[in-house]
């Protein structure tokens, strides 16, 4: 007889990071990253790859540029590196979901689910539309509904009062220290995942993907706060 899976205490909540988590996207976006910068004539560093992680394209393209673009350039150029970055994901969407995503979606189905993406509204539609995944969330919010974006809380507060889940009940899955930072300040408990760094301090577990049986153990030994 299968044994059965380890169970999760009713009132929890997930709330979801989409690049580093849902896909595997980070090397594609230092691709395109790389390839947009070099038509405006700049050539692209480690560090500067390095820096990009976690934030919005905004904070991104004026780290690149300089600060003194004017606004309608700033987002221009998030724009155009964007749709750079959508034309190269044609056809590699699916190879790209992190492994034991959809396995993980489908076994804990019926826990409250959220995205919380400082990605562009069309690449978090794209992906979660695409990839045949919108029917598990419930709540979806991504870099351009919010005015602070991650490392601030406000997206995954607005995610966890959508969902109706206290923070202390919501349990936090990112792969970036910008994102890890989020998930602490609003209080939540946070999963952090190798994908792109190895290390991530504040984390309350970090593993590799969905497949890992430790995460599995971890989540069911979690309880619901009280009060």
């Amino acid at each position: 007889m299968t044994p059965s899976l380890p169970r999760l205490a009713p009132g929890l909540a997930f709330l979801f990071d989409m690049d580093g988590v849902i896909i595997d996207s980070n090397p594609l976006h230092r691709e395109a990253w790389i390839a947009f910068n070099r038509r405006h004539g700049l050539d692209t560093t480690e560090e500067m790859l390095a820096a990009m992680y976690g934030k919005r394209n905004d904070e991104i393209v004026r780290n690149y540029f300089g600060g003194d673009l004017a606004d309608e350039e700033v987002v221009a150029r998030g724009a155009a590196k964007e749709a750079l970055y959508r034309e190269m994901l044609h056809g590699r969407l699916e190879q790209m979901l992190v492994p034991g995503l959809r396995d993980f979606l489908e076994e804990y189905r019926g826990v409250p689910m959220g995205v919380a993406s400082n990605a562009e509204p069309e690449n978090v539609e794209l992906i979660v539309s695409e990839a045949g995944l919108r029917p598990f969330f419930q709540a979806i919010v991504d870099g351009h509904q919010v005015l602070h974006p991650k490392p601030n809380p406000e997206i995954y507060l607005k995610v966890a009062g959508v969902l109706g889940v206290a923070p202390a009940n919501c349990i936090v899955f990112e792969d970036s220290q910008t994102g890890v930072d989020a998930g602490i300040a609003a209080g939540m408990r946070v999963v952090g995942f190798r994908t792109t760094h190895g290390y991530l301090p504040g984390t309350s577990i970090t593993v590799d993907n969905f497949l890992s049986g430790d995460l599995r153990q971890w989540l069911a030994s979690q309880q619901v706060a009280s009060g």
